[in-house]
This record gives structure tokens, sequence and C-alpha cells, in this order.
């Protein structure tokens, strides 16, 4: 079978490389599934470059998700071949992949394969963050990195309940587009005043939370922005900077900081937590409520542009890698 490798850490679109590899076999409570499609997520792109929560053993697969055909049932497994599945698994980036049971989600007839493959890691986590967030209805939340396939999933997500969004940004060529989504107000931070802009729009409040990608100096000051008891989930390093926290702001507004890992909420949820969440967005993305636009595909073959394509700024939607 076809599939991408990485012998070393590194760039993506210099270490990783097209390999011919044996059918894998599954294991005990494994499946092994003919790979439809699977996306390039920033996680993927962290990785491959050792700079993730999960580190690569050598040589290792790379795409953490993706969509498929359960091809072959390891001992112990209960389901039947042919039913296509959205899975996580390390080394979706290939004409065949095997994955734990736990970790399929059958897929309805209804949602397409392009949005199958995306099912797992945005939708999840943008639900599950929301709910963490303890944001309601009338309250402001606080996107960075307002363009990325992550927030429009959480704009999206906001409008509906009825929350109010402010999204930042670095250049404008996306603002009709996120305003279309249901983002209530944009600020460009290499125009603007961030905290200034953000007192102005909310009458002096500040926002109850903050979902931060970007960290370094764009982090910094997003502190600021946050309303007394708010909080600030940081889910990735964009900038791969470090941002200052503030003690006093901290202090003296009782702000809540912290990091948000998908894996380990997952672990840390209960079963009934994990499945309601899974239900509600299923059902939202196969009613084409929530929309998880495609950008660009690639083969294989085409790797790197695939890797290059999906680290540019000011994309529309997401890159896929169809098999």
């Amino acid at each position: 079978m076809k599939t991408i490798l990485f012998y070393k850490s590194g760039k993506p679109e210099d270490v990783l490389e097209v390999d011919e590899r044996p059918l894998p076999e599954p294991q005990p409570g494994e499946v092994r599934i003919k790979v439809i499609a699977s996306p390039v997520n920033p996680s993927d792109l962290m990785f491959i470059q050792n700079l993730y929560g999960i580190r690569p053993q050598f040589p290792s697969g790379a795409g953490f998700e993706g969509v498929g055909i359960v091809d072959a049932l390891g001992e112990g497994v209960q389901m039947r071949t042919g039913m296509r599945v959205s899975f996580t698994s390390i080394g979706t980036w290939s004409e065949y992949a095997i994955a734990h049971q736990r970790s399929l989600i059958p897929v309805p007839d209804a949602m397409p394969d392009e949005v199958a493959a995306q099912l797992f890691v945005n939708p999840f986590t943008a639900y599950a963050m929301l709910q963490e967030s303890g944001v309601q209805a009338n309250q402001w939340l606080m996107l960075t990195a307002a363009g990325s396939a992550f927030s429009k999933m959480v704009i999206q997500l906001c409008k509906m309940k009825g929350i109010k969004t402010i999204g930042t940004v670095r250049r404008d060529d996306l603002n009709d587009e996120l305003k279309a989504l249901g983002l209530t107000e944009v600020i460009n931070t290499e125009t603007e005043n961030l905290a200034g802009r953000v007192k102005q729009l909310t009458e002096g409040k500040g926002v109850a939370c903050v979902l931060d990608a970007v960290g370094g100096h764009v982090a910094t000051e997003a502190q600021k922005c946050l309303c007394k008891g708010g909080v600030m989930l940081i889910y990735g390093l964009l900038s791969l900077q470090d941002p200052t926290l503030n003690a006093g702001l901290m202090i003296f507004r009782e702000l809540t900081i912290k990091g948000f890992w998908l894996t380990d909420w997952m672990r840390r949820v209960d079963s009934q937590t994990r499945q309601g969440v899974a239900q509600n967005v299923i059902s939202l993305l196969a009613s084409g409520k929530i929309q998880l636009p495609v950008e660009a595909t690639y083969s294989l073959d085409e790797i790197q542009q695939a890797v290059d394509h999906a680290d540019r700024q000011g994309r529309h939607g997401k890159v896929l890698i169809k098999m």
C-alpha cells in the first residue's frame, strides 16, 4: 500500500515521504480501514515537527483523522466490514490505516466524505470548548485566529446559541465570509488596539471567554479583554511564542487561564458526555446547519503541495488528502 512516512522531525514539506508498505493487519480490538480522505490539520503539522503532545515514534505515519470503509476486523471486534466510518489514529495519510474500534464513528449516508473526513478534530474540539467555556447567550466570546477552520465552526455554533463573538485577524480578506457565518465583530490586530476596541464593543465589560490559538503578543493582549471572572482557554500556539501572564489582572479580575487538549478532555469526561457531543456534532453536520468547507484536495503523491497549502494564511477551507 502507499503511505506517508517521516523518519525524523522537521518541516513537513522537507521530511514527509511517499512509501510503499505491506498491508497492515489489525490486532485484537482493532480494525483496518480503507481510507477515503483525510484532512491536514494544524495538529498534524505540529506532530511532524515534534511540537505536539504526542511524540512520533520513527518511522512514523502522519495524519490524525479521516473517513474510510472498514476492511478487516481484529479479534474480538463485533461489527461488520463495509461500514463507512470517521476514525482517529496516527497515520491516516495512507491508503489503509489501523484504528482501535473505540475511535470509530459510523457516518450517516447523508454526510459527504469531505465532511466526514473532518468530523472529529475541529467539530469535537469546538463543541467541547464551547461547553467548557461556560459562555451563555448574549455574553461575548473572543476567538484569536478567527479565520481558521476551527474558529469558523465555533462562530457558527455561537450564532445558534445566541452568543456574541469577536474574532481577531491579521488581514481583512476573510472579514465578509466570517460575518456571513455569524461573527459579530472583527478586529485586525495589525491595525487596531485589541483591548481598546473590545472595551468599546462590550461597553467596558469585557468578554466572558477567550479561545486562543496564537499565544505570544496576541494572547498577552487578549488577557486584558476578559471581564471579571473571565476564562481564557489556550488550545494552540501558532506564533510559537508563549504569552506573558499579567498577575495583576489575574488577581483583581479573578481570571482563569488554562489549556485545552481534546485528547485529555475525551479521557476526562464520562461516556454519556462524549456520546452527547458526538450525537450533536453529527446531527449538525449531517443536517448542513454547520458548514465545513474544503478549499483543495491532493493525492498522496502531492503531499508536499498539500502541507504547503494547508500552512498558508487566508485559506477559505480545509485541505484534504484523497486516496
